[in-house]
């Protein structure tokens, strides 16, 4: 397929993909600056516009407090502009503060004391945590959770399990020491090692039976056609009736759910960063807004729960990346607060303007290159 037939096809699936990439991407924007919002009015913050999108505005209104809700016509983030602002990245205006008189000045961002700065700084990623801590656990609480016995029911010839002496039958208890309760858990142990050797015990014919095995990188393609490197060990699990369950959870249940599938994401997204670094994993698997709305348009057609789990994924991701140290993303504000709050003063307008630069060419780069790997994933 050539970059054309690819960007003909996207298109061509219509509302099927718009409808649910606006759904996911809106509902995460709206949520992470939500926090930002809620924190700086609660700590006495004026906020001047809260913006959903970025460019021209379609629809808006002004509320009482004075701040601007606006609909923008390009749907790919979103931003809260405070009193005191430059523009939307919360860079500071001095002069613009200089020439305020003292009741708007008690109001503007940067006179807050940095404490309450890096508050409603770290409240946007905060929110995107707390959203996918709701959603996992409502989708949870209503449904239910697909749960399968750690059992095998074949080895793949060849497959690194094979090599290692599995057999049809064993029952995984653990994996380097932890607790394998159902076939997910080892499936997710495995996708974070690759190439890392693995001592399993399993229990055969009533006996526990020691085994290591090393995952191998494997490129395998999901019911969409997709294409991942996902580390494999080559087992199959069982299909039996008896071992692939749904359990219900309560509602305290389903809590403790949330979060820990806020923490598995939160902790496979780091390391699979990590793994980028190193040069472990390719760096083609990050996507952008155009792979967004593919997975969106396909995760869809599975079903609502479907795509809410979605949504929870990438906003565990987008709350991530803005915690990032790099200037124009919130952790690069946390990071000159961190220094303010340690040497007692700001950084210099000078170096924080530097810095602002930096940060929006790096910022720029990341873009440029998940929009390169969208696009050559449509060839």
């Amino acid at each position: 397929m050539d970059i054309g037939a690819g960007l003909s096809s996207l298109w061509s699936g219509g509302l099927i993909y718009i409808i649910p990439f606006l759904f996911v991407l809106t509902t995460i924007v709206f949520f992470h600056e939500l926090g930002h919002y809620l924190v700086a009015r609660w700590s006495g913050i004026k906020a001047l516009v809260f913006s959903i999108g970025f460019g021209p505005e379609l629809v808006g209104y002004n509320d009482r407090h004075g701040t601007r809700w606006r609909l923008a016509a390009i749907p790919l983030g979103g931003y809260v502009k405070f009193l005191g602002d430059e523009n939307a990245a919360s860079v500071p205006d001095h002069a613009a503060v200089a020439r305020m008189d003292p009741a708007d000045r008690a109001g503007a961002f940067p006179t807050a004391s940095v404490g309450r700065r890096a508050a409603t700084v770290a409240a946007g990623p905060i929110a995107n945590f707390i959203l996918a801590i709701v959603i996992f656990a409502g989708v949870a609480f209503v449904e239910g959770r697909v749960v399968g016995d750690p059992v095998v029911s074949d080895v793949r010839a060849g497959s690194p399990a094979a090599e290692a002496g599995f057999k049809p039958g064993d029952l995984v208890v653990s994996a380097d020491g932890r607790p394998i309760a159902y076939f997910s858990d080892l499936q997710r142990y495995v996708s974070a090692r690759p190439d890392t050797p693995i001592t399993m015990i399993v229990e055969r014919g009533g006996q526990p039976v020691e085994l290591t095995v090393t995952p191998r990188v494997e490129t395998q393609t999901d019911g969409f056609g997709n294409s991942y490197d996902v580390p494999v060990i080559g087992l199959v699990a069982t299909n039996d009736g008896s071992s692939f369950r749904v359990e219900e959870m309560s509602a305290l249940e389903s809590l403790g759910y949330g979060f820990s599938q806020t923490w598995y994401v939160t902790e496979r997204t780091v390391d699979f960063l990590g793994q980028i670094v190193t040069g472990r994993q390719s760096a083609d698997q990050i996507g952008g807004p155009i792979r967004i709305a593919q997975v969106s348009g396909q995760v869809s057609t599975i079903g609502f729960s479907a795509l809410l789990n979605l949504a929870a994924l990438l906003s565990v991701s987008i709350g991530l990346l803005n915690l990032l140290p790099i200037p124009m993303l919130d952790g690069g504000h946390l990071m000159f607060y961190a220094y303010e709050a340690v040497r007692g003063r700001p950084l210099s307008e000078r170096i924080q303007e530097i810095g602002f630069r930096i940060g929006l060419a790096l910022v720029m780069l990341l873009m440029v290159f998940a929009f390169w790997n969208d696009i050559s994933g449509l060839v």
